[in-house]
């Protein structure tokens, strides 16, 4: 599912990012405005519309069911934009002289640019996928279809609890996250920092 997720984010937020940094079409401000607010809503308003989409396509207790909400990424298109502002117009426009379209501009030249802020993305993407709890608990009733959120979150009894077989299940839970970190530790600071300016 984390997979899933981050590869369909990166794509998407790159594609969506690109546009509104660099392409010229009508309704961008006001398309970039709605990328804005939906940021700023809690994504648990989300949650009602976005199950009864996915019951209407027959995809409950499905892998597509878990991914769904993170298809697109408001912080990822909003992150990639700053990137995409930050590369120097003339790049683009050697990359035209030359005999590229838009689409080779964007894959061929600007994209590979971006290398340490699709790392930082990937890493946030991965953090939130990986720790989703309330999502997956509604997507799915079938405990073969859980996620590890979801199924460290049944360990937890009504009247008793294993407590030593939680921790330790939180501990494995959080490994993949630390080891993930510490190999992109580089990529993921430089990402922020390059963010903030020109």
């Amino acid at each position: 599912m984390v997979f899933f997720r981050v590869v369909c984010a990166v794509l998407f937020s790159s594609m969506a990012g690109y546009a509104f940094a660099k392409l010229k079409f009508r309704g961008k401000k006001l398309l970039f405005g709605i990328v804005l607010i939906q940021m700023s809503l809690p994504s648990q308003i989300f949650i009602i519309p976005q199950y009864q989409m996915v019951a209407k396509m027959g995809m409950a207790n499905t892998v597509f069911g878990l991914v769904f909400p993170g298809l697109v990424s408001a912080f990822g298109v909003f992150f990639l934009r700053q990137t995409y502002m930050s590369i120097p117009e003339e790049v683009g426009e050697a990359a035209y002289l030359d005999g590229c379209n838009q689409w080779q501009t964007f894959y061929k030249i600007m994209f590979p640019l971006t290398g340490t802020s699709v790392a930082a993305l990937t890493i946030f993407t991965a953090v939130f996928a990986y720790g989703d709890l309330m999502w997956p608990l509604v997507v799915n009733s079938d405990l073969k279809m859980m996620t590890l959120s979801s199924g460290l979150s049944t360990l937890k009894g009504q009247f008793t609890t294993n407590f030593p077989v939680l921790m330790a299940g939180s501990l494995l839970a959080m490994l993949p996250m630390v080891v993930l970190y510490l190999i992109f530790q580089r990529q993921f600071v430089e990402g922020i920092a390059g963010t903030g300016g020109k």
